[in-house]
């Protein structure tokens, strides 16, 4: 199934990074297997009792800028998170049909901005393991800005260094909040990821108009 959108009317894409264009098996094996276990270790807690200490601290900050940042969670936790997200570097994965997206944006000449959440350290890896940072005209990380997308106020700021129109800009984003934040906003075109994380079953749509992957998302030449 294709999922039609007016391709003559668009004019920048942005795109999210993580669970969108990444494979979000990487983060979720990252704080829900390996960081409880190293956490256990370092602190000399059950393996179960440190699970539910690491997701009450996620929990508490979720939707902010500290729930992405590493800095933060290398203080919290006393990990080194960054080196640990290197340790589990080989999980990094495209998912499917991205990059032939991305080449079609470059084809049919719309602008393709990379927006994320993503703490810098952790766009830096995963930019180094995919090669994907040639194919956008720009990257925004969140951390600059000092707001996260799920915030109202992070979309005029956005606007204000990449000077997109709303009314020609397309979202693509595997989080709802962020695309109600958004729509709110005035974004005209919206499009959620059903399937962030391949080792799991598709995630309900919700009320934009959702793919599988982005082979249902091709412009025409």
């Amino acid at each position: 199934m294709t999922t039609r959108l007016p391709w003559p009317q668009i004019r920048t894409v942005l795109l999210d990074m993580d669970g969108t264009l990444l494979d979000l098996r990487f983060d979720n094996h990252f704080w829900r297997d390996l960081i409880p276990e190293r956490y256990a270790d370092r602190h000399g807690l059950p393996l179960e009792r440190a699970r539910a200490e690491v997701a009450a601290r996620t929990r508490a900050v979720e939707g902010t800028l500290a729930w992405y940042c590493l800095d933060y969670w290398t203080r919290e936790l006393a990990l080194d998170v960054v080196a640990l997200k290197r340790e589990i570097g080989h999980l990094i994965a495209v998912h499917p049909h991205a990059l032939d997206f991305l080449n079609a944006l470059r084809t049919t000449g719309k602008r393709a901005v990379l927006v994320t959440n993503a703490h810098p350290q952790s766009l830096a890896l995963k930019m180094e393991k995919t090669r994907l940072a040639g194919h956008f005209d720009s990257i925004v990380c969140a951390h600059e800005l000092g707001l996260v997308k799920e915030q109202p106020e992070f979309w005029p700021c956005l606007r204000e260094r990449e000077s997109f129109d709303p009314a020609t800009t397309l979202l693509v984003d595997d989080n709802l909040s962020i695309l109600r934040a958004a729509w709110a906003y005035g974004i005209a075109y919206l499009v959620s990821v059903l399937r962030p994380d391949s080792a799991h079953p598709p995630q309900p749509p919700g009320e934009f108009p959702a793919i599988d992957d982005f082979s249902e998302l091709l412009p025409a030449g």
